[in-house]
């Protein structure tokens, strides 16, 4: 059994938070454009339930970082990630199930005595970051929009589909039905 991670999280209004979350043992599950879709919907729905504004984001092929401001004085941001994970990893589950049972099993853990579990995602909160000086936003920025093309996955920045970079650098930008929604960052964020 793995131990489970405390993380403490902290919020103060007008915070953002820089949220990033793996896949189990690091593995590239998030690499079909279908299966980010669904991540996408989970990524929609559990903002609106929660009410946590999406900033910016990244897809990767084993892990995301989300870029949000909560509009809650006490937000509940390990809620937000529930509401992202747990109905994925569901999703997911019922698709490999029926597609690739092998996977299933490499994915399942003996939680306890008696008890499998399957994982798609590494347990724990992951990592949450405070942001609150446009320059830790903007490196934040950075950071997430260049994470694709160090990775070799893309030559430039705007080739990544899977990525808010082009909501911030095309000036004629059209939502993508199969992007989540963003919100601009808050006036002021960025020098």
């Amino acid at each position: 059994m793995e131990p489970r991670k405390k993380l403490r999280r902290y919020h103060e209004p007008g915070h953002l938070h820089e949220l990033t979350f793996s896949c189990f043992r690091r593995l590239p599950l998030l690499d079909s454009d279908d299966r980010r879709r669904n991540l996408v919907r989970c990524i929609d729905s559990a903002g609106e339930e929660t009410n946590v504004k999406l900033l910016a984001f990244v897809f990767m092929p084993e892990h995301v970082h989300l870029l949000v401001q909560p509009d809650d004085l006490n937000p509940r941001l390990d809620l937000y990630l529930a509401r992202i994970k747990q109905p994925f990893s569901e999703q997911v589950h019922l698709e490999l199930a029926a597609e690739n049972p092998e996977l299933v099993e490499r994915l399942t853990v003996q939680e306890r005595p008696g008890k499998k579990t399957f994982r798609f995602w590494m347990p724990g909160g992951g990592y949450d970051r405070n942001l609150f000086t446009p320059e830790a936003i903007a490196a934040s920025l950075h950071y997430l929009h260049s994470n694709p093309v160090k990775r070799g996955l893309c030559e430039r920045s705007i080739d990544w589909k899977w990525s808010s970079f082009r909501f911030y650098a095309d000036a004629n930008f059209r939502p993508d039905p199969d992007l989540p929604r963003l919100t601009s960052l808050p006036m002021g964020s960025l020098h």
